[in-house]
C-alpha cells in the first residue's frame, strides 16, 4: 500500500469523499455529518478561511484532507477550529469537587459535581481526526495528528494561545453513551445518535433552550455513568496518547453529551510547535535520504497549504529533500518549509 500520502486543504471538490469519510466515523464525531448540505457549508467556509488575508477569530474552519496521491483517495482528516463559540455558545461540563464536613460527626465527605460552563470561549479547538482503518500504520495516524499542530506553529497569529481537543466518549459496541441515556436524555428525549446528528447539522442552539443550568451532583448517578466521565472511545485511546505527549492535559472538563474528556495546553508549549523550524529546501537524491531520519514538514503557505511524511537531512539553515518530496510539498529549491521530527 501506498505511502505516497500528502496532507492538503479541504476544498468544495472534496464533498464527495469527505461523505464517504462520515459513513465510516460512526456516531459521536459532530464535525462530520453525514449530511451533504452541511457538509458543502463547512468545505465552502474552510476554503474562504484559508484564503482569507485578515481571520475573522469567529468558528473559522480550518478543515484538511490527507490524500494517497497514488490513487487519488480521500482517507484521513484533521482540523483547527479558531474561535470557538463567539457567535454560538460552546458548551462543556467542569467538572469540580466539593467538600463538606462535619465535626460533631468526624466525617468530611467528597462531591463531584458537574457545571454547565463556556469557558473555551475564544479559544481554538483541535479536532475532526480520522483515518481509514487500512492506514493506521506506519506512524501515518501519529503524522496526521501532528500535522495540526505545524498548522499552529506556521499561523500562530490565526489562533488562540488556548488550544484544547474534544475527544469522542466511552460508547458501547452498538454505539450507545451510559452518560447521555442518564442524564442527557432526560432532558432533551431523543436517542444519542439523533442528538448528535442534530448538534452537527443545526447547531447547539437547541442545547441552550433545554440543558439545565443547575449543576448536577455526579454521584447520584448511576455508577455506568459516573464510570465513563473522561473516558475516551476505545477509537481515540490512541490520539489522546499522542496528545498527552504533545503537552495537552485534563483539566477536568468534558464532554456534554458522552463524557468525553477535553485536554488543553497552551499553544507555544506544544511539542511539535515548540520543536519546529524554518529551513530551506534544497534537493538531493532518494539514495542520500533513504537512511535519514523521519520528518513531517509543510510548505508554510496558506493558501496552498500541504504537509507530508518523509525523509530528509537536516542541518542549521536547510533541509535536503528528495524530488518527490518537492513535488508532494510544491515548493522550489531554496523556498523555506517547516520541519520538525516524526
Amino acid at each position: 500500500m501506498s505511502n505516497n500520502l500528502v496532507i492538503r486543504t479541504a476544498t468544495p471538490a472534496d464533498l464527495k469523499a469527505c461523505m464517504e469519510l462520515s459513513k465510516h466515523v460512526g456516531t459521536g464525531m459532530t464535525s462530520m455529518p453525514t449530511d451533504e448540505s452541511r457538509w458543502m457549508e463547512r468545505l465552502t467556509r474552510s476554503e474562504h478561511d484559508f484564503n482569507a488575508e485578515v481571520p475573522a477569530l469567529n468558528n473559522d474552519e480550518y478543515f484538511m484532507v490527507l490524500e494517497d496521491l497514488d490513487t487519488g483517495a480521500i482517507v484521513g482528516s484533521g482540523a483547527l477550529y479558531a474561535g470557538i463559540g463567539v457567535s454560538v455558545p460552546f458548551y462543556s461540563y467542569k467538572l469540580t469537587t466539593l467538600v463538606s464536613s462535619s465535626e460533631k460527626l468526624d466525617l468530611t465527605m467528597k462531591t463531584r459535581i458537574l457545571h454547565l460552563v463556556n469557558d473555551y470561549t475564544g479559544a481554538t479547538e483541535i479536532g475532526s481526526l480520522f483515518l481509514l482503518p487500512e492506514y493506521r500504520r506506519d506512524g501515518i495516524g501519529k503524522f496526521l495528528s501532528r500535522a495540526r499542530m505545524l498548522l499552529l506553529a506556521d499561523f500562530p497569529e490565526r489562533f488562540d494561545e488556548k488550544v484544547f481537543a474534544e475527544l469522542r466518549g466511552w460508547t458501547d459496541e452498538n454505539g450507545r453513551s451510559p452518560f447521555w441515556e442518564h442524564l442527557g436524555r432526560k432532558f432533551f428525549d431523543l436517542s444519542f445518535k439523533k442528538a448528535d446528528f442534530i448538534s452537527a447539522v443545526e447547531g447547539w442552539q437547541f442545547i441552550s433552550d433545554l440543558m439545565p443550568k443547575h449543576p448536577v451532583y455526579l454521584d447520584l448517578l448511576p455508577e455506568a455513568a459516573q464510570d465513563v466521565v473522561g473516558k475516551p472511545h476505545d477509537h481515540g485511546v490512541g490520539a489522546m496518547k499522542i496528545l498527552e505527549r504533545e503537552g495537552f492535559k485534563f483539566t477536568g472538563y468534558i464532554d456534554i453529551f458522552d463524557a468525553g474528556p477535553c485536554l488543553e495546553a497552551q499553544l507555544d508549549s506544544i511539542s511539535t510547535v515548540a520543536n519546529s523550524r524554518l529551513l530551506k529546501a534544497q534537493l538531493t537524491t532518494s539514495k542520500e535520504v533513504a537512511e535519514a531520519p523521519s520528518l513531517i514538514l509543510s510548505n508554510n503557505t496558506l493558501t496552498n497549504y500541504r504537509m507530508t511524511l518523509a525523509n530528509g537531512m537536516v542541518d542549521e539553515e536547510s533541509v535536503s529533500l528528495d524530488e518527490q518530496t518537492m513535488q508532494r510539498l510544491q515548493v522550489n529549491v531554496g523556498e523555506l518549509v517547516r520541519v520538525v521530527e516524526a
